[in-house]
């Protein structure tokens, strides 16, 4: 009889806690984290993402910010999955989506793994995740040189913008390339191996978009100018840089190219380029370098399959008077 007037009192306890000021977070059993298939879209078709996949909850229809629960709190942390074959893997280093089931406008943005080798240090400046915000005043940035005028090139990057109904559906999407990729080879006019008298060669891409519209992916900002250094080749036949990515530009560039000699001199070379650099593009860009070095010699540029957006563009003979250190001697363009 004892026991039962024990329990009795205990049941009563606990009926009175849970009916007195109940928590104000979601339990556990409300919180759903969907599964994900995504698919990376190019020019030659789609193909199934593997890399680094963020996603940002958006309320049903628009683009603030929802968040996401973590530990059953609303915070602003987005969900950020490794993913392979366009499915995620290694749970240990996820940070998945918990939601309360329902519609969301789901903000994807994503960093494929490239097969082909791309350039090691890019830099950009994130945007600021705040729970509220209108993610469509939040941009990427250009990260600026120290000491230069200058910006580092950006992450490969993909992005879509899709409704989810979360609890009743995985997470699909094709993402698409918004960046533009380049890659700058230069060779000996006879393929032979490049004038030891070459200290480095920098090369800068003018007219390149200052930011991206985090929630649509635009080009915006004022236009910025991105530098990057190419690297000798083992057999030193050639100089080159791994692939970079930059946000496309603000109608044509202007290839710049220094080339920088071991006593000090610098040899320059300009040409706007015949098209706007565009997302989902790539871009190879090989000249052929004459005999800029003899003191007595004019120098030369040749220009070379050119090959922009699958147009292959020839450039006929160039001639550039021999330059010193601080002068620049600039090259008619190609129309």
């Amino acid at each position: 009889m004892k026991k039962l007037v024990v329990f009795a009192v205990l049941a009563a306890i606990v009926a009175s806690c849970t009916n007195d000021n109940p928590p104000q977070i979601e339990k556990s059993s409300e919180l759903v984290s969907p599964r994900l298939l995504m698919d990376v879209s190019t020019e030659s078709g789609q193909s199934p993402l593997t890399g680094i996949l963020t996603i940002m909850p958006c309320k049903a229809g628009t683009s603030i910010y929802y968040g996401n629960y973590i530990n059953r709190k609303l915070t602003p942390f987005y969900g950020y999955y490794q993913v392979k074959d366009g499915t995620f893997y290694n749970d240990g280093v996820n940070r998945e989506l918990s939601l309360p089931a329902g519609l969301y406008n789901m903000i994807y943005w994503g960093t494929p793994k490239y097969e082909e080798p791309i350039y090691a240090h890019p830099l950009m400046r994130d945007p600021v995740y705040i729970l509220g915000e209108d993610m469509s005043r939040q941009h990427f940035s250009l990260f600026k040189m120290e000491a230069d005028t200058t910006y580092y090139p950006v992450f490969d990057l993909v992005h879509t913008v899709q409704p989810a109904n979360v609890g009743s559906e995985n997470l699909k999407a094709s993402l698409k390339r918004v960046v533009t990729g380049l890659k700058v080879i230069i060779k000996d006019k006879n393929n032979g191996i490049l004038s030891s008298s070459i200290d480095s060669m920098v090369v800068r891409i003018t007219n390149i978009a200052g930011e991206l519209n985090f929630y649509t992916a635009v080009p915006q900002g004022s236009p910025r100018t991105v530098a990057f250094p190419l690297v000798r080749s083992i057999d030193g036949t050639q100089m080159s840089n791994a692939t970079v990515m930059l946000f496309p530009s603000f109608g044509k560039s202007e290839f710049q190219m220094n080339i920088i000699l071991k006593n000090g001199n610098v040899k320059s070379f300009k040409q706007t380029l015949n098209e706007p650099l565009k997302a989902n593009s790539k871009l190879t860009l090989t000249l052929t370098l004459g005999d800029i070095f003899s003191e007595e010699s004019s120098g030369e540029f040749t220009l070379d399959n050119w090959n922009e957006e699958s147009q292959t563009i020839r450039c006929p003979f160039i001639g550039l008077s021999l330059q010193h250190q601080g002068k620049i001697e600039r090259c008619a363009s190609i129309l």
